[in-house]
Order: C-alpha cells, then sequence, then structure tokens
C-alpha cells in the first residue's frame, strides 16, 4: 500500500509540472487539451495492463460489457475530467490532501449499493471531523492554491467517481482478473478522454515534447502499476479493510508536492486540516 501511495502521490506534481511545461511555450493548458493530455495517459496505461494480463478477451466475452463501460467511466473517465481540471484550477498541495475523501465516500456509499453495515456512532464521528479537515484545508490551503474552494469541490467529486468505480469493480471481479479489469478501464476510460478533447487533435504533435513525452509515458506507468496493484488487493482483501490504509496516500501527495511543485507551500488550512483528516481516515480504520 505504500508503494501505490507513493505512487499515486507523484502524479500531483507531474501533471503540474506539464502544465508548467507548456506554459513556458505559451500553450493554454484548456480543457480539450488536457482531455488529451489524459487520454494518451489512460490509454497507455491500459494496453500495458491488457499485454501483462493472462486471457482478457476471453475474460471479456465472460463479462456485461454495460459494467465494464460504467466501470471505465466512473474510476477513469469521470474521475479524471474532473482531477486534471482541478488541479488546473487549484493546487497540487490541495489534491493531494483531498484525494483521501475517497475512503470517506466509500464508508457512505458501501452500505448502500453493497448491502455491507452502515458506519457506526464512532465513525460517524470521524466522518465529521474528515469532512471539518477538508473545510479548513480549502479555507487556507497556502500560496500557489489558485481558485481552492472550485478545486476542493473537484477533487472531492472526483473521489466520489472513483469509489462508485470501486463498486462496479466488485460486481467485475467475479467473471475477470483485477488486471485485465483494470486495463479495459483504462484503455476504455482513455478514449473516452481523447474523443473528448476532439479540439485539441489538431494540436496533439505540439503537445507533446520531449519532456511531456517522458512525463505521459512515467504517468502511464502510475496508472498501470498503482491501479492494477489496488484493484489486485481489493480481489484479496475487503475494501472495508483496504480503505483506512489509503491515509498514506494523502500524506505521501501533499510531501512529494510541497518538495517537487515550484511556487507551492501548504498553509495553515492545510496543515490543520490535514492532521484532522488523516486523525480521521486512521480513527475510521481502527473504529472497525
Amino acid at each position: 500500500m505504500l508503494l501505490i501511495a507513493l505512487l499515486w502521490g507523484s502524479a500531483f506534481p507531474a501533471i503540474k509540472a506539464i502544465y508548467a511545461e507548456w506554459s513556458v511555450r505559451g500553450i493554454d493548458p484548456n480543457m480539450p487539451n488536457r482531455l488529451m493530455l489524459a487520454g494518451v495517459r489512460f490509454m497507455l496505461g491500459g494496453l500495458v495492463l491488457l499485454l501483462l494480463a493472462r486471457h482478457p478477451f476471453r475474460e471479456l466475452r465472460q463479462t456485461s460489457f454495460v459494467r465494464i463501460l460504467v466501470f471505465a467511466c466512473a474510476q477513469t473517465y469521470v474521475q479524471y475530467f474532473l482531477f486534471y481540471t482541478a488541479l488546473a484550477v487549484s493546487s497540487a498541495v490541495l489534491g493531494g490532501l483531498l484525494v483521501g475523501s475517497g475512503s470517506i465516500w466509500w464508508l457512505l456509499l458501501a452500505p448502500l449499493l453493497l448491502k455491507s453495515p452502515w458506519p457506526t456512532r464512532w465513525q460517524w464521528g470521524f466522518i465529521t471531523l474528515g469532512a471539518a479537515g477538508v473545510v479548513f484545508a480549502v479555507y487556507k490551503p497556502g500560496a500557489g492554491s489558485g481558485q481552492p474552494l472550485l478545486g476542493g469541490v473537484l477533487f472531492c467529486l472526483c473521489t466520489l467517481s472513483g469509489s462508485f468505480g470501486l463498486i462496479f469493480l466488485q460486481k467485475i471481479l467475479k467473471t475477470m482478473g483485477a488486471r485485465a479489469a483494470t486495463g479495459f478501464g483504462l484503455l476504455i476510460g482513455g478514449f473516452l478522454l481523447m474523443v473528448s478533447g476532439v479540439a485539441g487533435w489538431p494540436g496533439l504533435l505540439e503537445l507533446f515534447s520531449t519532456k511531456v513525452i517522458w512525463l505521459t509515458v512515467y504517468l502511464a506507468f502510475v496508472s498501470a502499476l498503482g491501479f492494477g496493484l489496488w484493484n489486485h488487493l481489493t480481489s484479496l482483501f475487503p475494501v472495508n479493510l483496504l480503505a483506512g490504509y489509503r491515509f498514506l496516500v494523502p500524506i505521501c501527495a501533499v510531501v512529494e508536492s510541497s518538495l517537487l511543485v515550484s511556487g507551492e507551500s501548504p498553509g495553515i488550512g492545510i496543515a490543520v486540516g490535514g492532521v484532522m483528516v488523516i486523525v480521521a481516515l486512521i480513527g475510521l480504520q481502527r473504529a472497525r
């Protein structure tokens, strides 16, 4: 889980580095360009995982394509449509902290969709503490925060979509391995992102300088390995158990973003809110 957290945490400064490279070259990181970047990244990551899967197309024939499509839309298309937009309008440090909200969404959605037990009184208390931490973080996020309120809303919606994707994955894993399911989810979701960014197609070659190509390849590697490991773990352990360990993700993301993204530094809101969110995530794990 620590490796997954380090990988996912490094994606924040990597995407910010691409936006900075575009700004230097006079390229606007607008919606079509962001979608093109995300689409290329996830299609590459999906192809890598499908090449490593044992019998992906045999498993595909045994699985409902509607479920795979919904999974791809939730975990890749919608989640990263929101994620790349949030990073464009706010800071990587803020996003790194709010990525931990996925565990809170999971506790609220799982009882409704998977008929798991509702949170206990202690868990509701920790959920409230985590939500208050998010409010603190958005209120005083620190230098280079851009539009923290809009970014905060988009990051939280992003993790909500990812939680829906995780729920659909549990149904897919009955007939398909985690590696193939993740591969198809990334490939289909990446293709949808590419289609949505059709306005950026004429400038495709201009977007991908040598530096951007290397960063995109790295991000594809992060997607393939990070999601592949995470979805494999969900096939071995209960998601309720794994969700508690996701507190490692915001810690790694905030630290890596603070160290690697120029012009960003966590403010008092990130410090106080971060402690509240991480305490809430650890408390949710121990309260189970």
